[in-house]
């Protein structure tokens, strides 16, 4: 394992909390300090995390020579200017998804990342689930023939600890679209190993979002390889279970509660042998997820979602937004 990196924390967030700080010092890293513009936040926040300082000023946080790299997980529309003041003072950067509230600001992060000579990675962290890793090996090796459709069944309860501006402001990037199915867009990227061209949506709401902000969505994705998918993403549905189905030329598979933060659920593999269980070796989302980042910051390998794909997926949601705007089917920008 390549060494620890000294981390800073942009933004005192509930993900930085419950998952990546941990996941941190479980790869032998450290987190040195905390970035918050709310000063007492900051400081409670560090407290609670036994993070050593607390700041308000971002400056203070990327020019530190006690730090290695950053995680931004501030609201969306702050991260550009992170990420280019991050990328300036030479830190590598881990930025949550979406990367940024449109394609410009996005592929401009990536090349100064580039540019400087910085690792940058996305945090979609579905990618690192053992279900999805093993649903791509399947497909790669040819076990379901020819990809045909695929169904992503991703609707949820979002709970009241992280409705705020999720549901309640338009220029934060909130809404379930850039929230869950910018999700959706890289783990089927991944599973299919193919590039969306269009897509087709209706959105919804069901009284959890404010005024300006869909808290559902459906929607079909038209790949590049003639596959189609089809989505399904809410903050509203307190009872349902999350899916992932690829249905092949040649068999199925049929993965089951695995749209989480959690490293569980099942892939069944349907074909004319009959039905076989996969193989699974789960492991903590994010835990891979900073290995994975900490390698490619030693030179080996890449994150497990690049600065890239982060691109490619914010593209693929954004154009289901305006496809749920207009009423048509929209094409989704390439990512040059």
């Amino acid at each position: 394992m390549s060494r620890g990196l000294r981390w800073g924390l942009i933004g005192a967030s509930t993900i930085a909390a419950e998952h990546m700080i941990g996941a941190m010092r479980a790869n032998g890293g450290e987190v040195v300090a905390v970035m918050s513009t709310n000063a007492s936040r900051g400081q409670e926040y560090a407290r609670k995390q036994g993070i050593t300082r607390a700041t308000t000023a971002l400056a203070e946080l990327v020019e530190s020579p006690e730090i290695d790299a950053v995680y931004i997980s501030t609201t969306n529309e702050l991260h550009r200017d992170q990420v280019f003041a991050a990328a300036a003072a030479g830190k590598h950067v881990l930025c949550e998804k979406p990367l940024a509230l449109n394609l410009a600001d996005a592929r401009a992060m990536v090349a100064e990342c580039a540019k400087r000579g910085i690792v940058m990675g996305a945090n979609h962290h579905l990618r690192n689930a053992a279900t999805h890793r093993a649903m791509r090996d399947a497909i790669a090796e040819g076990r379901i023939g020819k990809p045909l459709f695929a169904r992503v069944f991703h609707a949820v309860y979002l709970p009241p600890h992280l409705q705020g501006w999720r549901i309640a402001n338009p220029s934060a990037g909130g809404g379930v679209i850039l929230d869950i199915t910018v999700h959706d867009a890289d783990t089927l990227r991944f599973v299919l190993g193919d590039e969306p061209v269009s897509v087709s949506a209706m959105t919804s709401q069901a009284g959890m979002a404010g005024e300006g902000l869909a808290d559902g969505v459906m929607g079909v994705i038209r790949f590049a390889g003639g596959a189609l998918a089809q989505f399904h993403d809410a903050f509203t549905t307190r009872y349902a279970t999350t899916g992932f189905e690829v249905h092949g030329s040649e068999g199925s598979l049929i993965a089951t509660d695995c749209m989480t933060q959690q490293p569980k659920g099942e892939v069944l593999l349907r074909n004319a042998s009959g039905e076989e269980k996969l193989t699974l070796a789960h492991e903590k989302f994010y835990d891979r997820s900073i290995r994975l980042f900490q390698d490619a910051v030693a030179g080996k390998g890449a994150p497990a979602a690049t600065g890239e794909d982060g691109v490619r997926s914010l593209a693929l949601a954004l154009a289901a937004a305006e496809a749920a705007r207009t009423g048509r089917e929209t094409q989704i920008e390439s990512q040059g």
